[in-house]
């Protein structure tokens, strides 16, 4: 060793090792200019780096990012943790293992003081062969193949390196004599590796991969639990900047150490911060109102690059945003990195702002809600992540690891250790009702799994009446984009235990009892049970349709005649449950015969209904009644949303006989029907797909009533396989309109579709389930 250090070491690793420094030290890090040989030595013998091929065809290929815009434009090397990519090394004269050596230099662009001890500077020396490359832990570099002048070697990263911009330094040393230090002018921008299984967030399932990594298009589901509505949002993590802006976040907004950002767990909880503006000027600014005067409603963006590319130019949050563009928004950032996601939607979502798994809702003497003290609420919908990883920090418990799928939420709600973020949280855990686990799974057990509870507020002298316990109100149709299908899977047993099961109730009483708020429940009056209230809302009614309420009222009594006094509401609201805007009430008294039932309708017209209106077309209907004579009071709310048409899409033919072929033009047209009783004006066609850079706007003046809104404008798909198209559309009077189209894009026939005789990735040594492309 000691011979080794003294005649070939690189000058760099001779001054970490000594205590004094050579003569003529070599410092890689001073100087920050990518470019040619850097001499060190009077002697022109030293080997000297003349320029260095990163194989970059090779190894993106190998490492499933050449899908990156950076990898195409040939603007960074881009590889995973975990496995090996190639360089070929040219020098200014043949190398000569015996008497030159040779070692890489890796350190964290943006660490000010890297250091081997941090994870952020290391030396690696290639040994002969690539046969073993080390531990899977630790940086490892074996020699391929030396021809002359010409040296090939594999360096492998460690798969718990920090996911971050590297920089490689090449220092060569001549036995006796001086040295010389080379910078790679490219970055090498490290990620992590789910078809590693030495990673922790490896996921082992193919098609899995594809979905929850490659995919830049997802499924997002929003109306609400009777009225499901998926639309699409561009994912994009493979555009122009995504990857630089996402992993320049970790360090800038999400504080992120160097030697930490390989810890999928830390780097998902700077996640469910950063993407919102609330605590550190995050991406995206949230926004629940109807007023976006200075910035973009949330319901026109149409995915995330334009997004992040905004705020990587401008390094202002963005304007503006709800909880899918928050959720699309991680999703985007953490697949650039590397890390398995996929998009989640809660239908009657609860918001427990108290902590105490309940949802709690005050109605007063005119069975008005009562805002002021009613702080929980239902939001129609509510949009989540999951990211994959194992979870190593919290051990093994009761029902078994707590790897696997990790609630993680950007929507800044509540906060959590002073900051507003939810996550990651076990999804297991969640189901068993293990609230106390870290991070925010009480939160996310009450947004899934609450008991929702209506009370009588007569004053603060007065006790609170318990009207209604409803245990089956919240958490339905917990749903996300089927693997490589474009359906809604529903993963609400992942969740929770089936209402109304014994597992469910269990665990419900099990959380409650580790739950520290001690919230009073006074007294049940449910005893009565004469009288049974059903409230129909019929589910399919298109915007500017007419739509009618009705109340049933059964007396189940085969003797007695029962009077009930009560009233209708409409409201429109936000999805949040928030913002109602009264659009109509009814009230109504009833005698009741023994064993009959009335009916009591309340029609909603168009025109009632639609100067209230909110973007997302929601509304809460209450029915409260009260049975004379008895202490009993009925009281039940239920969300409802009018479907708005969908866009419709024609791909002409190009002149390709009708086939849609890789770099050919063809015509495309995008068509929405006006579905009101009044005209639309100010109309605009927002359409973005695979080859469209920047999304395309169309305006349109004026759409008169029963007319179609149409586009047309010339499309070249950029590559073969599988396309999807999305179009927006939104007027003066109707907003949130929107439409995908799927499509196979064909290859044209002079193309090659296998590689050329130079791929040579069959040379690396990988494992038999990583060799998938």
């Amino acid at each position: 060793m000691s011979h080794w250090y003294r005649n070939y070491a690189p000058s760099w690793i001779q001054r970490w090792w000594h205590p004094s420094p050579p003569a003529k030290p070599v410092n890689p890090f001073r100087s920050t200019r990518p470019g040619p040989d850097i001499a060190n030595a009077a002697s022109s013998a030293v080997l000297g780096v003349q320029r260095v091929d990163p194989c970059l065809a090779d190894n993106h290929v190998e490492h499933h990012t050449s899908h990156f815009y950076a990898a195409a434009a040939k603007e960074a090397l881009i590889v995973r943790r975990g496995e090996p990519f190639r360089l070929r090394i040219f020098f200014n004269r043949d190398y000569s293992p015996s008497k030159d050596a040779i070692s890489f230099i890796f350190s964290v662009a943006d660490d000010s003081k890297p250091s081997p001890g941090h994870g952020t500077l290391t030396a690696l020396v290639p040994h002969d062969g690539i046969d073993y490359l080390g531990d899977p832990l630790e940086w490892g570099a074996g020699i391929e193949s030396h021809e002359g002048q010409i040296l090939t070697v594999l360096v492998k990263p460690p798969a718990t390196c920090s996911v971050t911009e590297w920089r490689l330094d090449i220092d060569t040393k001549l036995l006796g004599d001086g040295s010389r230090s080379y910078q790679l002018p490219l970055p090498v921008y490290i990620l992590f590796n789910p078809w590693c299984a030495d990673d922790q967030v490896y996921m082992a399932d193919r098609e899995q991969r594809k979905e929850y990594v490659m995919h830049d298009t997802t499924l997002i589901w929003r109306g609400s639990y009777n009225r499901l509505r998926p639309s699409v949002w561009k994912i994009g993590q493979f555009e122009r900047h995504v990857l630089e802006c996402s992993l320049r976040l970790l360090g800038t907004v999400g504080r992120i150490p160097p030697a930490y950002r390989g810890d999928p767990v830390r780097v998902a909880r700077a996640l469910s911060a950063l993407v919102n503006s609330v605590d550190d000027d995050g991406v995206l600014l949230g926004n629940w109102t109807e007023d976006f005067s200075g910035g973009t409603a949330p319901t026109k963006w149409t995915g995330s690059a334009e997004i992040l590319q905004q705020f990587h130019k401008t390094q202002k949050s963005v304007k503006f945003a709800q909880c899918w563009n928050f959720s699309g928004v991680l999703a985007t950032i953490a697949r650039a990195l590397g890390i398995p996601a996929r998009v989640i939607t809660c239908y009657s979502s609860a918001h427990d702002t108290q902590a105490s798994l309940t949802v709690d809702v005050f109605i007063d003497a005119n069975n008005k809600k009562l805002d002021a003290e009613t702080t929980d609420s239902i939001w129609n919908y509510h949009v989540w992540n999951e990211l994959w990883m194992q979870r190593p920090d919290l051990g093994i418990g009761q029902f078994g690891a707590y790897d696997g799928w990790q609630a993680v939420d950007a929507t800044p709600q509540e906060a959590s250790d002073n900051m507003y973020r939810v996550g990651p949280a076990s999804v297991l855990a969640v189901k068993h009702g293990e609230i106390l686990r870290p991070f925010d799974c009480g939160f996310v057990y009450s947004e899934v799994n609450a008991d929702k509870l209506y009370w009588r507020y007569n004053g603060p002298a007065q006790p609170l009446k318990l009207l209604r316990k409803d245990t089956l109100a919240i958490g339905h149709l917990i749903s996300t984009k089927a693997v490589l299908k474009w359906e809604r899977e529903d993963i609400t047993d992942s969740y929770k235990y089936a209402e109304r099961s014994e597992e469910e109730r269990n665990y419900m009483l099990r959380a409650l009892k580790q739950s520290r708020h001690a919230f009073s429940r006074y007294y049940l009056n449910d005893n009565f049970n004469e009288v049974e209230f059903s409230m129909e809302l019929k589910d399919d009614i298109k915007v500017g349709e007419n739509f009618t309420v009705v109340l049933k009222v059964s007396n189940k009594s085969k003797e007695r005649t029962h009077q009930a006094a009560g009233q209708l509401n409409c409201d429109a609201v936000l999805y949040t449950g928030v913002g109602a805007k009264e659009v109509k009430i009814m009230g109504f008294e009833l005698d009741l015969k023994p064993e009959s039932s009335e009916y009591v309708r309340m029609e909603v017209t168009f025109f009632e209904y639609f100067e209230k209106l909110s973007s997302q077309a929601a509304f809460q209907i209450s029915a409260a009644c009260h049975v004379k004579d008895t202490d009993y009071d009925y009281y039940a709310q239920d969300d409802f949303r009018v479907r708005k048409p969908d866009i419709k899409f024609q791909l002409g033919d190009g002149g390709a006989g009708g086939r849609i072929v890789a770099q050919q033009e063809t015509d495309v047209i995008v068509r929405l029907p006006n579905p009101l009783p009044i005209p639309l004006h100010k109309g605009l066609f927002t359409v973005e797909g695979p080859g469209i850079e920047q999304p395309l706007k169309f305006k349109i003046a004026e759409i008169p009533v029963g007319g179609t809104a149409a586009a047309t404008f010339k499309y070249v798909p950029p590559y073969a396989g599988r396309g999807t198209m999305i179009a927006k559309f939104a007027a003066k009077e109707l907003d949130d309109v929107d439409g995908y189209k799927h499509y196979e894009i064909e290859p044209r026939p002079g193309d090659v579709l296998q590689p050329n005789g130079s791929h040579r990735s069959s040379n690396i040594i990988r494992r038999r389930t990583d060799v998938i492309p």
